[in-house]
């Protein structure tokens, strides 16, 4: 079976495990479900899904455990779902490796779009397609026509979605990785919050809504993303933070 058309579904209410596996049924998805984190790692295992739902708390294990679990052996998008509107969940859900969150009640049609536009970005280049990049960082072209940027031993290809810093291979989740592609496709040019997180959705350059929580998104992302390259806010190597505007490589 084709993994891209398949989806894990993992909530302990019966009711919203019903609904929430309708929609997905409805855009194309074969659909296994659990009511536990338990069985839903087991299920990622098993089927390798490219997205999974996720609720927050249930019996055992809650969702940002099962997230970390789940980001240990898979790199399925993440979508929490919460009855919770708290700042500080947002927060944990993301650094536990999710890829969006969505507070209930939500609308079926949201949790669709959200779902679409993230299985849109793999397909895209980050960046802007009418202007060509600052001179740092570099793009360089290797045998097989790849292309990669490079900047301070930090080496990234769009096209196979790879990044090694010092020769060595960093392991990003999809929203990390879109994020530093855009940034080093626009070297020394500032990227703002904003436009990070229509990247992020896969609604680069649209100018749609972007909301206080969507920016505050970025900054987890961002935060991470230093975290896994090993380097501070402070004295930053590769990730220059541009106060009140947003972020660009370092010089």
């Amino acid at each position: 079976m084709d993994k891209a058309n398949i989806a894990v579904v993992i909530e302990d209410d019966e009711d919203i495990r019903g609904l929430v596996s309708v929609v997905l049924e409805q855009a194309g998805f074969t659909v296994h479900a659990a009511a536990t984190g338990l069985e839903g790692v087991e299920l990622v295992r098993e089927h390798g899904p490219i997205v999974t739902t996720l609720d927050v708390s249930m019996p055992g294990i809650d969702g940002f455990e099962t997230a970390k679990r789940i980001r240990a052996i898979s790199s399925t998008y993440i979508v929490m779902l919460t009855a919770r509107d708290d700042e500080i969940d947002t927060l944990q859900g993301l650094q536990s490796g999710a890829d969006d969150y969505l507070t209930k009640p939500f609308r079926p049609r949201e949790l669709r779009a959200r779902i679409e536009a993230m299985l849109r970005r793999p397909r895209s280049v980050a960046g802007s397609p009418e202007s060509a990049p600052p001179p740092t960082p570099a793009r360089e072209e290797s045998g097989d026509s790849s292309e990669w940027f490079t900047h301070r031993g930090l080496r990234l290809n769009v096209a196979m979605r790879i990044v090694t810093c010092d020769d060595v291979d960093i392991e990003l989740t999809r929203s990390e990785f879109d994020i530093l592609a855009e940034l080093m496709a626009a070297g020394r040019r500032v990227v703002s919050k904003a436009d990070l997180a229509l990247v992020v959705r896969g609604e680069a350059h649209m100018g749609t809504y972007v909301s206080e929580h969507d920016t505050r998104a970025i900054e987890v992302h961002v935060a991470n993303l230093r975290r896994k390259l090993g380097e501070s806010a402070a004295g930053p190597r590769w990730i220059e933070t541009i106060r009140g505007v947003g972020y660009r490589m370092t010089a």
